[in-house]
């Protein structure tokens, strides 16, 4: 394997690689046997959680092949980088054609349709980033069109802390909020959220904890960071627009965000790392978030899509349809590390299972934006879905779906699976 990241590849990431696990080996596939992204699982009537590999169209029991001997995902999480290679080699061993484990891993393969998704893992702590820079300049534009980007932004990672608690796997639908609303000179209301959205995110999902008062340097940051997943971090437009200040968002956040169940680790990523580069005429990082090899391979190459499908289409057997498309190296300021470092430079504890969200991941172009609130110019000019619908925002009965996939000539395509979650209708007794 010939390429500028040899020395971060070893033989689980070989693109010739078949496994015994024929789904695995469809080109269209999210989890070919170079990708083994980690998750949870339980099994019909059974309200244990397990912890689970994707392959294919299957889902392999760690525990009931004898590759853990505990159902604790933390603790998975928590190994040391050189544990969690070798178990990751253990896994693509394993799976490859021919290998003497398909007959007793077998019995340990579950069909995904026949299996209850979750969490990934359970999450302590979610802090919610704005790594985003076209977003932050394009919403800035919205509201300070002469100065988009406030003077803090090119020097520190902004972010806010979330709640956890609200973090659901792909699949949980969820209620349309309430919130205060107020228009103009207006006395507020308490109303159902008229301005509902989506943000196309990156979850980040920490493993090996530091010690508390002990901050992580860019150099070992990467060693603390588990994986990747699909992240919604859905919003009330109208409800942050007027609680927002002096704070920050409150009950325009807290009420849902989606998450995609399965953790796409860093060592399937290593392929498709990217320079991280800044225009010339920007500042550079203070020296706790710089670093020689966070210049040379600090970012990662995701492609990023959001589609919708509405009730409407649901019921006509329609699709869902593509509203935008962004790559997460061309959307972040920041990178995986630098959010780890910064997180911590005071002390900051951080445990395994915590998760930050990268915040909106926008790209250059307006048909890149990762938000509603970007795509309408802040609902004034509504989008034409193909069966004659419009939408400004999302409403009841709307399904989003954020799609993401890693690929680059040379190498095997892998993906994120399923972030999707549908909007229904505020209770009677509540609107």
């Amino acid at each position: 394997m010939s390429s500028r990241t040899d020395h971060f590849l070893d033989r689980t990431h070989d693109p010739v690689i078949q496994s015994w696990v024929a789904s695995a080996n469809d080109p269209c596939t999210d989890f070919p046997p170079q990708n083994l992204p980690f998750g949870r699982f339980r099994l019909d009537g059974d309200p244990d959680w397990r912890i689970g590999v994707a392959i294919g169209d299957q889902v392999l029991d760690l525990r009931a092949a004898g590759l853990v001997d505990h159902a604790d995902m933390h603790r998975l999480m928590a190994l040391p980088r050189n544990a969690r290679r070798a178990l990751r080699q253990s896994l693509s061993d394993g799976f490859r054609r021919n290998s003497a484990t398909q007959t007793p891993w077998e019995n340990a393969l579950h069909p995904a349709h026949a299996v209850v998704l979750g969490l990934p893992c359970r999450i302590g702590d979610y802090t919610d980033f704005y790594v985003g820079i076209h977003h932050a300049t394009a919403v800035g534009k919205l509201f300070r069109p002469d100065n988009p980007l406030l003077p803090n932004y090119h020097w520190i990672p902004i972010g806010y802390h979330g709640r956890a608690s609200t973090v659901f796997a792909s699949g949980h639908n969820f209620k349309r909020p309430m919130g205060q609303l107020k228009s103009g000179d207006e006395q507020p209301r308490l109303a159902p959220t008229q301005r509902l959205d989506y943000e196309v995110e990156l979850g980040v999902f920490i493993g090996q904890p530091n010690t508390a008062g002990e901050p992580i340097p860019m150099a070992s940051a990467e060693d603390h960071v588990f994986g990747l997943a699909l992240f919604n971090d859905w919003s009330a437009r109208d409800v942050q627009a007027w609680e927002y200040q002096p704070l920050g968002p409150f009950l325009s956040k807290n009420f849902a965000s989606t998450v995609s169940p399965w953790i796409v680790t860093m060592e399937a990523l290593a392929p498709f790392r990217r320079p991280f580069a800044r225009a010339e005429s920007l500042p550079r990082p203070l020296p706790y978030l710089d670093s020689a090899d966070n210049r040379a391979r600090g970012a990662f190459d995701v492609e990023l899509e959001v589609c919708l499908q509405t009730a409407a289409m649901r019921t006509a057997g329609q699709p869902a349809v593509r509203l935008a498309r962004s790559n997460f190296a061309d959307a972040a300021f920041w990178t995986v590390a630098q959010l780890v470092s910064h997180h911590t430079v005071n002390g900051c504890q951080l445990q395994p299972g915590d998760l930050f969200g990268t915040g909106t991941l926008s790209g250059p172009l307006p048909e890149e934006a990762g938000s509603l609130l970007e795509l309408t110019h802040r609902g004034q000019h509504a989008i034409a879905l193909p069966n004659g619908e419009i939408r400004t925002f999302i409403e009841n009965g709307d399904c989003v779906e954020l799609r993401g996939s890693c690929q680059r000539p040379g190498m095997r395509r892998i993906g994120f699976g399923p972030c999707a979650a549908t909007v229904l209708p505020t209770p009677q007794c509540a609107a």
